[in-house]
């Protein structure tokens, strides 16, 4: 079920998605084989941390964060993985691992990777392991408009 925070969330920003279930998957990038969508066109989290608090990077599946352009595009020094137990506690009413790249229903400051926004869908992770939602991404940008936005990801191959 889609946590509530974000269901109410999504209502107050007039957000319109289609939610589709999938079988049980353990990260996006496998939750995109199993929906049959392309791994750009999923958001994920990664969650980090440092003393200033908690920060979500939303990226596609299929790339990962580059700490230091993200740091310096924050102003954030000291920037890490924040630790699963620490996750766990602040999206508690999400499964372990599949936390919506939505921060701002949560309060968390949100910074988003600018390879989301050329593309014509985006697909998010709803806060359990079988359900995936399926956004416009005029939609998603409207979503994202009072983020940090930038270019912080790489993709495994360079």
């Amino acid at each position: 079920m889609i946590p509530i925070r974000l269901s109410r969330y999504f209502a107050q920003q007039g957000v319109q998605y289609e939610v589709s279930e999938h079988r049980l998957s353990h990260n996006s990038a496998q939750t995109a084989r199993i929906a049959h969508v392309p791994p750009r066109l999923v958001a994920k989290s990664v969650i980090l941390e440092d003393d200033g608090g908690i920060v979500m990077a939303v990226i596609p599946a299929d790339r990962y964060v580059m700490l230091g352009r993200l740091s310096g595009l924050l102003g954030r020094r000291d920037l890490h993985l924040a630790d699963e137990e620490r996750i766990a506690a602040v999206f508690d009413d999400c499964d372990r691992g599949a936390v919506p790249p939505v921060g701002m229903a949560w309060g968390i400051e949100t910074v988003v990777d600018q390879e989301l926004e050329v593309h014509d869908v985006v697909y998010l992770e709803g806060g359990d392991h079988r359900r995936l939602l399926k956004m416009p991404a005029r939609q998603f940008a409207e979503l994202m408009r009072a983020a940090w936005h930038g270019r912080f990801s790489k993709s495994p191959l360079h």
